[in-house]
């Protein structure tokens, strides 16, 4: 099972099951000498862990990384950074029920052609629990560019969308609340719908902003590695991501070409930044800033009509934890990928100065 590594340079490999002993991960590429803020660290794993409010999962898991290889006196040695995340309150019993059953829209189906065999156990690799390890390494990543400033937050869930650009945003308020909006009155709508398509046993999607602030110029590696589609390869690798955008993105199709050119100003900065500070797949050192697009969540509360492995119909029930949205959890993954992908394109071009 090949297309588990992420990065060139700074390079992540992940393992585990969302119901094994344990997740974990290395991180190849990390320059000597880089203090390690391990507290930091799980400050962001603590960000996207379960259990953490009302309108997520409800799995207990203390996520508490172990680091065993590459830090030394709370520094990187430049050996390969290896760490676990020991699984802690597991249910397995709860998916018993689709053991030979195919929950639809899910990884079941895929799994199963693909390997002739699947851990049904939480949906095994294809748990999004495995995204803990990217927030590991995305957390590390941050670490090493100081200077770059990585904000993502919820920008609509269903059809409540946030209207304001992000300029116009506190990013201080992002955390006060459990759906990681930064508008206190939408975020509160947020909620009590999420709470109230929970109580249905249905769920709902969402999208995630994310704003990259103070991206040294020249980022990106023309023609085939260029930086954006490695953001939106990064984004479209997190579990049940559906949509890419930045810049100016779809709605940028609706515009005439003398409304969209960003004119410059004489130090190189320009006057507007519909391009999302990307162009010609190299950073220009304005903001990048993107959207992604989460589906709602494929196992439901409800009765569904699906099939079992011998191609028979039959009805199923999703049981056990599951998240209504997955959007306010989502925050931290996409703000670690974006970072994962920034310090490998860093690295990458060394003429860069952060």
């Amino acid at each position: 099972m090949p297309g588990n590594s992420f990065g060139k340079m700074f390079k992540l490999t992940t393992f585990g099951e969302s119901h094994g002993v344990a997740i974990g991960g290395v991180i190849d590429g990390c320059p000597a000498g880089l203090e390690i803020d391990i507290e930091s660290v799980q400050n962001d794993l603590n960000r996207r862990r379960p259990g953490q409010s009302a309108i997520v999962t409800q799995r207990k898991e203390p996520d508490t990384v172990e680091f065993l290889s590459g830090i030394f006196e709370g520094k990187s040695t430049g050996t390969p950074i290896g760490f676990t995340i020991r699984n802690a309150n597991q249910k397995s019993k709860d998916y018993s029920h689709i053991k030979d059953t195919y929950r639809p829209s899910h990884a079941d189906y895929t799994y199963d052609e693909k390997y002739g065999v699947r851990d049904y156990r939480g949906g095994g690799r294809s748990s999004a629990r495995e995204t803990a390890c990217r927030v590991v390494a995305g957390s590390i990543a941050k670490q090493m560019l100081k200077n770059v400033e990585f904000n993502a937050f919820v920008s609509s869930v269903g059809k409540m969308e946030l209207q304001k650009d992000y300029s116009e945003l506190d990013f201080s308020e992002i955390e006060k609340n459990p759906v990681r909006c930064p508008d206190p009155e939408l975020a509160s709508k947020m909620e009590a719908y999420i709470k109230e398509v929970r109580a249905e046993g249905d769920t709902i999607g969402g999208t995630v902003q994310c704003v990259i602030k103070n991206v040294p110029k020249g980022l990106g590696e023309p023609v085939f590695d260029k930086l954006h589609a490695e953001l939106g390869k990064a984004m479209l690798s997190i579990n049940a991501v559906k949509g890419f955008e930045y810049g100016s993105g779809f709605e940028g199709t609706k515009m005439r070409g003398s409304e969209h050119n960003d004119h410059f100003n004489t130090d190189g900065t320009t006057k507007t930044n519909l391009s999302g500070g990307i162009q010609g797949g190299i950073s220009n050192g304005m903001d990048i800033y993107f959207k992604v697009a989460f589906k709602p969540v494929a196992t439901l509360i409800q009765k569904q009509n699906t099939i079992n492995s011998k191609g028979e119909e039959v009805e199923m029930q999703g049981k056990g934890r599951h998240d209504p949205c997955v959007v306010p959890r989502a925050v931290p993954i996409v703000e670690s990928m974006a970072a994962l992908v920034i310090a490998d394109f860093f690295l990458q071009n060394k003429s860069s100065k952060i």
